[in-house]
């Protein structure tokens, strides 16, 4: 008997200790999945959630790392119970969350829900302010793997202090949950959300629109190069387990062809969360090309954790480079004008060294270039890049040493 209880006292510590290191390893490279927010809003459902997880999988795009399905703002009823529970909106989940999170589960994926920080949601659903205990209770009992944490209606709460409360409750129901710190930056969480969460918004929220702002009424939401300039000073703060979070993707909501390749490739310089945000079920071939292109996701998903520099911009192009392991290099250039714009790139005049992370590039060598959209070898740096790009066009590259 005591042999047996000696036994289970060893499994038990073995299992704890297991789920520790779980906790403390999550997101080692910046997550991959899908949101609703972006196309959907608060139009959402049971019927749309399995759908979207069948095609995650069908598409290809779960192969390719998109694993977390997330709901956003709007699964819950108006009100919590008697008890003080959080009720999902029995007309759009009528066989509760449980159900849903077991469906996603069932095709090998993730599931993420969200809530808020303050007394409401941003959609006036109920918020988690005074109930973070027990609504992490029930995620834990819903088994899902991912919250985004939002940051409306919270007049005179203080921003860490509300997220580290939120961390504590998930962290108290053992159950490894990746904790998305969707601050939008207002307390600059990058400053203090390590520990607390796995990643962390950056900026206001991202819209379809490459190089403006879009008027909200009373905000605005910002565009893919807005939101690429806001993260130059940032980068220090990002890496393996804890991440600057630019906003999801715009990848095939109406930007051009050029645009969306820009946004992509960039989000992956950036070493940022890959969250699609279109309909996946209605999805075009080349809108899947660009969400599973292997050689940007592993610019994205590279094991060293680098967020990748602004090395150069001036004149309408912006050159960005990424040190990735093995000593490779990421390099993009992107044209920000409307117009088609030649470039000259003479790399043995150029001194690319990331003094954060004390790399650089290595003019004594060659390096091989490797188109990663076009999937062609592209001579090496030992000869001058000349090129044209079209309007809102990139080039990236992988540099690897000859």
């Amino acid at each position: 008997m005591k042999i047996k209880n000696w036994i289970a006292a060893g499994i038990g510590v073995f299992c704890m200790t297991l789920q520790a290191q779980n906790k403390e390893n999550l997101l080692l490279t910046p997550p991959m999945g899908w949101n609703s927010w972006n196309t959907f809003h608060t139009d959402i459902s049971e019927k749309m959630v399995m759908e979207t997880a069948d095609i995650l999988v069908s598409s290809g795009m779960k192969d390719a790392g998109y694993i977390y399905l997330v709901l956003d703002d709007g699964w819950m009823a108006m009100e919590r119970d008697k008890q003080g529970n959080l009720v999902p909106d029995p007309q759009k989940f009528p066989r509760g969350m449980k159900f849903v999170a077991d469906y996603v589960h069932s095709k090998g994926l993730k599931f993420g829900m969200y809530n808020c920080a303050g007394t409401m949601t941003c959609q006036k659903y109920p918020g988690t302010r005074g109930y973070e205990y027990q609504d992490a209770r029930n995620y834990a009992a819903w088994d899902i793997d991912f919250l985004k944490y939002d940051w409306c209606f919270t007049t005179g709460i203080n921003a860490k202090e509300a997220y580290q409360t939120m961390s504590n409750a998930l962290k108290k129901t053992e159950k490894p949950i990746v904790f998305s710190i969707c601050e939008w930056g207002v307390n600059k969480p990058w400053e203090w959300g390590e520990g607390i969460g796995q990643m962390w918004r950056t900026t206001e929220d991202i819209y379809q629109i490459f190089d403006s702002v879009h008027d909200e009424g009373t905000w605005n939401s910002l565009s893919v190069m807005h939101i690429a300039d806001l993260q130059s000073n940032l980068r220090k703060y990002s890496g393996p387990g804890h991440w600057n979070d630019p906003d999801m993707l715009e990848v095939g909501n109406g930007m051009t062809y050029n645009e969306d390749k820009a946004h992509f490739s960039l989000w992956s310089m950036m070493a940022a969360p890959l969250m699609a945000g279109n309909d996946i079920r209605k999805m075009s071939k080349q809108t899947l090309e660009i969400l599973t292109n292997k050689d940007v996701l592993a610019v994205d998903q590279d094991s060293l954790g680098i967020q990748g520099f602004r090395y150069l911009d001036k004149d309408g192009l912006q050159v960005w480079c990424k040190p990735l392991k093995n000593g490779d290099w990421a390099i993009c250039f992107i044209n920000r004008k409307t117009e088609s714009k030649a470039i000259s790139f003479d790399w043995s005049k150029e001194n690319i060294v990331d003094e954060i992370y004390k790399y650089s590039l290595d003019k004594t060598v060659s390096y091989s270039l490797f188109d990663v959209w076009s999937k062609k070898n592209a001579g090496t740096t030992a000869k001058e890049l000349k090129a044209t790009l079209e309007p809102h066009g990139i080039l990236m590259y992988r540099l690897s040493k000859s």
